[in-house]
């Protein structure tokens, strides 16, 4: 499939690291549009639609939210926190999208493992289908996130 000018634009500026460290697509060569439609794929055979799992991630960030960095008991098996830094993380996407500086962290109780994410990678979940590229420093890997929020 021919990329479109706008798309190829769009690309270079995630791979960039003009908007953040290492850019959005990490070391992942695959081309942006493959890595959307893999990830969608995954996201529709696991049963799931972009809007829940935004929906459940914005839900884990709003409860984590009240306490100020403190952990907070989301259910019996998960525990969240949120961190807050100064300024603004600017969607890539051409848009007028801005978001906090905010990484929330997730940790399941039972096993230890812990996922994070920013306000911005709740956005281009819901928005654009995008879990950032292989590599990235806020790569999401579908299951992954899955099998700790729901």
């Amino acid at each position: 499939m021919k990329e479109s000018p706008q798309r190829r634009e769009l690309e270079e500026v995630l791979r960039s690291s003009k908007l953040v460290a290492y850019g959005f697509m990490g070391m992942d060569t695959r081309h942006l549009s493959e890595i959307i439609d893999n990830d969608l794929a995954e996201v529709s055979r696991a049963g799931y639609t972009l809007e829940q799992l935004a929906g459940r991630m914005q839900e884990i960030t709003d409860q984590a939210a009240t306490r100020f960095g403190g952990w907070v008991e989301i259910n019996e098996n998960l525990r969240a926190r949120v961190v807050e830094a100064k300024g603004r993380l600017v969607c890539p996407w051409p848009h007028p999208g801005r978001f906090n500086k905010r990484v929330t962290m997730v940790e399941h109780l039972k096993t230890g493992e812990t996922i994070s994410w920013s306000d911005l990678n709740i956005h281009m979940i819901s928005e654009h289908g995008f879990f950032e590229g292989k590599g990235s420093a806020f790569r999401l890997e579908p299951e992954e996130l899955f099998q700790m929020i729901f």
